[in-house]
């Protein structure tokens, strides 16, 4: 048997009560381990002197029973054996816990069935118990009844979990059930599991067991389960799972040894594998992947466990991991393997691709090999160098913790869908799933989700909504919390009320709410007064249903409904509409609103004059010019249109500037200098001049630790790309080798005055002192950091060319309606519908063309491409997109060469394709 350590704690016995005379009177349990190499025994005996009868005692036929005495007998070198017997000090004792069920209130709330219960302490569980004698009711578990039972078991020390179920017997098995209450008479403590769920097959979410934890527990409730299902623009960690526990005896080891360093620190990993379509091609072994850096720095063998469901890497599948691991640094190799052994086992890996959110990486292997013992050269795992891959940016993203808090209402738990969306103060994110995994959500409970978003700190205010499906849609949220795990700075949101069409006192599935840090709430609350011209022109007023988006500097609104003007009929020609949206989180200054309608009604197409959005706490309104058709006939046939703000207008860049220099000198004993710096800019517009930063006796720069600021004005070099910086000496003074200094730069930050973008240059670096103007070291910029003035300034119109080209093979071509949307610095563009009339798009081998007009999106980082599976020949292999923008010419290139299919590859009809260069 396994080794339960060198001191049995307790033991349970119990039988099945079957057959006529099934009572039971046992006097003891005697449980002898023999020795090591035939050296004696020791015999632990455990007393009962109780029945395990339904018809005597306490009705019990389940005991625990705690060790009292020890006999060891042991072979002496003259052959005889000497016995010792001992008492058990500090055993366990049996404790008694009294238990009370609670059956809800509600229609048909009672059960028939037998249901069973196990309780969790950390010192042990009680096994799986029926709770077959109510001492309050003969007639158990019925609707809004409290059932109390009688527990014996020993000491299970603090109880933080309890499992109950039934088995569904019976006629009338759906049980409610409200809470449990768990009592440890002998110590006085009470301990709370709200439940408030149906255990049912036919009801909620078709289960008829709960794991239930007490309230108020705060540890982890994911180590049992954990889920695999990945969010868009994010993504959700998984747990790590222990390897070494993992490798049964007899598996071949890796290549490299299993290791990894204790308190490193661990990033995720996104890993998507693709398996070769031949009909052999599969295995139904165990993968892992070992990720490389330098210095033989590796992660540890974290294996790829399949999602529930699935056991086999199928012919032509393409499977997606995340796992956390060792942050190895700039990766070198990688090594894929499998444990399979046998003929059966072989694997045809087509492609590896490998995310590094945390470092804004993606490595693409095509690798097109078998991984099998009677394959290719035998085998079953094998490290491929990363220069044999082809690397793509995929944007820079920051892991956060993210806990959400839901309030300890009657009824606050949630089946819904929940989707977060952040907003910061240099940018947002995308609308992400909060996966719900098991029992998340619940009354009382702490979630936390670990989560990698882009690096938009510091945050202004997060989205949160709900989907309403499930048999309990609402959902009564107290806070959520994130933590940014690099910074460690801690952003609260509260709430504290329903999501709910039918509760609470705002009556709404959806909700924002301000940042709050360091107990400072980062935006106020407005109202938008938002007056919509429509134009005098024959035929502009719509019957359509007109929606609205309005951006700023602190995010979006997200979608409004413009339904309750101050009109009855709507959008008329020559009218203007006033709609008033209250309690709304201000956006600061705005840059833009995205406008269309739904094409519904006779009238549909509108031709729109302009938009005024007056926000009036900053007693401010803002002018969207329009004076375009949005329309299916008219214009350009389309029925979005994205405005760019007319106050903006008056911003205009001259060809001098002001720049802020901000210098960090670094944390040494040698780091200071009592010499001057000089500076150089390189930009797009050319050089700067050289700036020297003085250094003077009576006013010191360049101190250990500290930061100092100079400004000085210049011909604007546009944005920045290279910083040039020099050491040289004060006054001019003459030095030599021997009383040659170096300064230790940790990073220089530019800030252009005129608009306020930041270039931020991280150097840590030791500038020589010299009195040569070549002597130098050039530093590139790490992170710009826009300016919202400068964002807005360059929203202007541009028409962009979009070709799709279709995969040249069997079945590529789709019939389904395909929707793009651009993302780019400057934003994204919204949902576009492609489309051509009397054209049959998306065929095989083709190449589609389209124009869409938007306003810049700047340059572009990522495209989402998506169809919506309508008619019968919905699948699509896209090859890939090419974007150029008509007005500067640049094209970008986004390779793609997957399937938009439900029934090949991963399932997904939508795919985010980022540019190669």
């Amino acid at each position: 048997l396994e080794d339960v350590g060198k001191c049995i704690e307790k033991i349970r016995i119990g039988h099945d009560g079957r057959g006529f005379n099934s009572g039971w009177h046992l006097d003891s349990v005697e449980v002898r381990r023999l020795l090591q190499k035939g050296k004696g025994s020791e015999t632990t005996i455990f007393p009962c002197e109780r029945w395990l009868a339904k018809s005597e005692d306490d009705g019990e036929i389940i005991r625990e029973l705690v060790p009292l005495e020890i006999i060891q007998k042991k072979l002496q070198k003259d052959g005889t054996l000497k016995q010792t017997e001992s008492t058990v000090e500090d055993a366990l004792e049996t404790h008694t816990y009294k238990i009370s069920v609670y059956t809800g209130d509600v229609y048909r709330a009672g059960t028939d069935a037998n249901v069973f219960l196990t309780i969790y302490g950390d010192l042990g569980d009680t096994g799986e118990r029926k709770l077959s004698k109510s001492e309050s009711h003969s007639n158990k578990f019925e609707r809004n009844q409290v059932d109390t039972f009688t527990m014996e078991a020993v000491d299970l020390g603090q109880v933080f979990k309890i499992k109950i179920r039934h088995d569904n017997t019976m006629a009338s098995p759906d049980w409610y059930l409200d809470k449990v209450e768990v009592v440890d008479v002998d110590l006085e403590e009470n301990y709370l599991f709200v439940c408030e769920r149906w255990l049912s097959k036919s009801k909620e979410d078709k289960r008829i067991e709960r794991t239930l934890f007490v309230k108020g527990y705060e540890g982890d409730r994911t180590s049992i389960h954990s889920s695999a299902k990945s969010l868009h623009g994010s993504s959700l960690s998984l747990r790590n799972v222990n390897n070494s526990a993992l490798i049964k005896k007899g598996k071949r080891k890796s290549i490299i040894e299993d290791t990894i360093e204790e308190g490193s620190t661990a990033i995720p990993y996104h890993i998507t594998i693709t398996t070769g379509q031949e009909r052999d091609a599969g295995t139904n072994s165990r993968v892992y992947i070992i990720i490389m850096g330098p210095m033989k720095i590796h992660t540890s063998r974290m294996w790829l466990e399949l999602p529930e469901g699935k056991n086999a890497f199928l012919p032509g599948s393409m499977e997606k991991f995340q796992v956390m691991g060792l942050d190895v640094g700039e990766i070198k190799k990688i090594e894929l393997g499998h444990d399979g052994a046998t003929p059966e086992s072989c694997w045809l890996v087509e492609e590896l691709e490998i995310s590094v959110p945390t470092k804004g990486t993606m490595y693409v292997f095509q690798c097109k090999c078998w991984l099998a013992k009677d394959r290719g050269d035998g085998l079953t795992a094998r490290v491929f160098n990363i220069l044999d891959a082809e690397t793509v940016q995929i944007g820079h993203k920051v892991p956060y913790e993210v806990t959400v808090v839901t309030g300890d209402t009657p009824n606050g738990g949630t089946d819904a869908n929940i989707y977060m969306s952040v907003f910061g103060a240099n940018g947002s994110t995308e609308e992400m799933l909060l996966d719900k995994s098991g029992d998340r959500f619940e009354r009382g409970q702490e979630d936390t989700f670990n989560m990698v978003i882009a690096d938009i700190a510091p945050l202004r205010k997060i989205r949160i909504r709900t989907d309403i499906k499930g048999y309990r849609p609402d959902w009564f949220l107290d806070k959520v919390i994130m933590l940014n795990q690099s910074t460690k700075g801690v952003t609260t949101f509260t709430y504290n009320d329903w999501l709910s069409k039918t509760r609470g006192t705002k009556r709404s599935t959806i909700c924002e709410l301000a940042a709050v840090i360091d107990d400072e709430e980062m935006v106020e609350k407005t109202t938008y007064i938002i007056t919509v011209k429509t134009s005098d022109i024959s035929g502009a007023g719509t019957d359509a249903n007109v929606s609205l988006i309005i951006f700023g500097e602190h995010g979006d609104t997200g979608t409004l409904a413009l339904k309750h003007s101050n009109n009855s009929n709507k959008f008329e020609r020559k009218s203007t509409d006033i709609f008033k949206f209250a309690d709304m989180l201000s956006l600061g200054n705005l840059a833009k609103v995205r406008v269309w309608h739904d094409n519904k009604g006779p009238g549909a197409g509108w031709h729109l004059d302009y938009i005024e959005v007056k926000d009036e706490a900053m007693e401010e309104t803002f002018r969207f010019p329009c004076d375009r058709w949005l329309a299916k006939s008219e214009d350009d046939g389309q029925i979005i249109r994205e405005l760019p703000c007319a106050n903006n207008d008056i911003l205009d860049l001259s060809d001098r500037t002001r720049y802020e220099i901000l210098t960090e000198t670094g944390d040494r004993d040698d780091a200071e200098t009592k010499e001057n710096v000089w500076v150089m800019f390189e930009g797009k517009k050319g050089k700067s001049k050289e700036f020297v930063l003085e250094n003077s006796s009576k006013k010191k720069r360049f101190l250990r630790g500290a930061k100092d600021k100079f400004e000085f004005s210049s011909k604007n070099v546009g944005d920045i790309a290279t910083i040039c910086v020099g050491h040289c000496p004060r006054d001019g003074r003459k030095f030599t080798s021997k009383n040659a200094v170096e300064w230790h730069v940790k990073e220089i930050i530019v800030t252009e005055k005129e608009v306020g973008n930041k270039y931020i240059f991280q150097c840590n670096a030791k500038i020589k002192l010299s009195q040569k103007r070549d002597e130098f070291k050039a530093f590139e910029c790490t992170k710009i950091m826009e300016s919202f003035a400068s964002k807005v300034r360059s929203l202007v119109p541009v028409k962009y060319e979009i070709i799709v080209i279709t995969g040249d093979v069997k079945g590529a071509g789709t019939d389904a309606n395909v929707s793009i949307t651009i993302y780019g610095t400057n934003g994204d563009s919204g949902s576009h519908r492609l489309k051509h009339k009397f054209r049959n798009l998306f065929e095989r081998g083709n190449t589609d063309r389209f124009i869409l007009e938007m306003l810049d999106l700047g340059e572009l980082n990522k495209v989402k491409i998506e169809h919506d599976n309508s008619n019968s020949n919905a699948g699509w292999m896209l090859e890939r997109v090419e974007i150029t923008n008509t007005a500067t010419g640049v094209t970008t290139i986004f390779p793609c060469g997957k399937w938009l299919d439900r029934k090949k590859g991963d399932g997904q009809i939508f795919r985010e394709l980022f540019p190669k260069y």
